[in-house]
């Protein structure tokens, strides 16, 4: 039986939460930063806004899967719901203070964490697997698409509402997902024997979604080469605002380099969208890995340009090949039991927050204290005919070395026999009765 009507009506509420929770978010920042002059609490929310899911998601996962999954969604939307509600009334009073913003980061993460197994599970339950790749591309357009709308928004409607308004806003949004997701009628799962072996204690069926993925080594190497991923993109990606400002000393370069972005990865999912439905020719894997070679050059050559039309296609080309990262939950889709996919893309979550946040902690620290300090000086004459001696040379290095990094990565997962044949050698998955 097909859902699409309710794939849909699921989509488009969360691109609008999205939007309502990117414009608060940038509206709490321009009000944060320009009373307190610092950027470390806004660094401080994002680390205790993603704490709980790093701490917590296999435990989530495990719920997920017990309880009924428009409920999990309602209640995830509804406690992030509550989290604006607290901040809007901490603004209306006049009473707040910033330690009122990591408070409610925590409590909005400690929702956010359930409602990501439970919307991926939920996917599967909707979509046949010829319309999946598509699905989980749509999906993905969501992010690039908030990050066009919510910044224009908020810019025109900040001067005149101000940040409760804003706030206001994103608690509509909230409350109209919870409207929507409360009237949506939802498939149940098929109960699989994998979830049967595996249920028993809480902590029995926290460890199954574990030891599921060790017992499949096609799917093992792949989760622990996307967490490899996490580690060796997000920390270096953090970068793009100071090393193009540092080597463009141009803020309007940098901005529409920045808008080539974002635009990549909306044309990126767009084209996997269209692309979607014929995916049955061949395995996923396959469009997979070259893609991610692809990011690997991209970065490569983004660290040793200088010119701004280069920069901008690559960082283009970089983010657009990245949407192949909508295949891969394809993969998960298909080849887990749809009674246990809370549990596993909640494994896959935490470990990919534990692989974004220890990059953050280890490329600032970096590029600060090690690498451009050392530009310029006899020991950097080694790399200098690569990423040059000018500032922005460390950070230069930090991306060419990922380059470097993911390339040789792929084609090492690539070549091992049980990665390539992950969707032949592994059974699929019936996703509901």
């Amino acid at each position: 039986m097909h859902h699409l009507p309710t794939f849909y009506r699921l989509v488009i509420t969360q691109g609008l939460s999205l939007i309502g929770s990117r414009m608060s978010s940038i509206a709490i920042g321009l009000r944060v930063f320009t009373e307190t002059g610092d950027a470390a609490p806004l660094l401080l929310t994002a680390f205790f806004n993603e704490l709980p899911a790093m701490l917590g998601s296999s435990a989530a996962g495990v719920l997920v899967d017990r309880w009924d999954r428009r409920s999990v969604m309602i209640l995830a939307d509804a406690g992030q719901a509550a989290g604006s509600l607290l901040l809007l009334i901490s603004f209306l009073s006049g009473a707040f203070q910033v330690w009122h913003l990591y408070a409610v980061a925590v409590l909005t993460g400690t929702f956010a964490m359930f409602q990501g197994p439970a919307k991926d599970a939920t996917i599967t339950l909707l979509i046949p697997d010829q319309h999946r790749d598509r699905a989980n591309a749509v999906q993905a357009m969501l992010f690039p698409l908030a990050g066009v709308i919510a910044p224009a928004l908020t810019g025109l409607l900040y001067g005149v509402i101000g940040i409760g308004g804003i706030i206001a806003v994103d608690l509509l949004t909230f409350v109209i997902a919870v409207m929507v997701v409360a009237r949506l009628r939802l498939p149940r799962p098929k109960p699989s024997d994998e979830a049967r072996v595996l249920s028993g204690t809480f902590w029995r069926e926290l460890a199954g979604g574990w030891r599921y993925l060790s017992q499949r080594r096609g799917l093992r190497v792949l989760v622990v080469y996307f967490t490899l991923l996490n580690f060796l993109l997000n920390g270096p990606l953090e970068l793009s605002i100071p090393y193009l400002m540092t080597i463009t000393d141009s803020e309007t370069i940098t901005g529409l380099v920045l808008a080539a972005n974002s635009l990549g990865g909306f044309i990126g999912a767009g084209a996997l969208a269209v692309w979607g439905a014929r995916h049955g020719r061949r395995p996923r894997i396959h469009t997979i890995m070259p893609a991610l070679l692809v990011v690997g050059v991209m970065f490569l050559i983004h660290g040793t340009t200088r010119s701004p039309l280069v920069l901008a296609l690559s960082i283009f080309g970089l983010i657009a090949a990245l949407q192949v990262w909508a295949l891969y939950t394809s993969i998960l889709q298909v080849k887990t039991p749809p009674d246990m996919q809370g549990r596993i893309f909640a494994v896959v979550s935490q470990l990919g927050y534990l692989g974004a946040t220890a990059s953050f902690l280890l490329v600032g620290p970096l590029v600060d204290n090690v690498l451009e300090p050392a530009v310029g000086s006899p020991a950097w004459q080694a790399v200098a005919p690569l990423v040059g001696s000018e500032p922005g040379a460390g950070m230069g290095l930090v991306l060419v070395a990922t380059g470097g990094i993911i390339v040789a990565l792929t084609l090492a997962v690539y070549a091992w026999p049980s990665v390539r044949r992950v969707e032949t050698h592994l059974p699929s998955y019936e996703a509901a009765d």
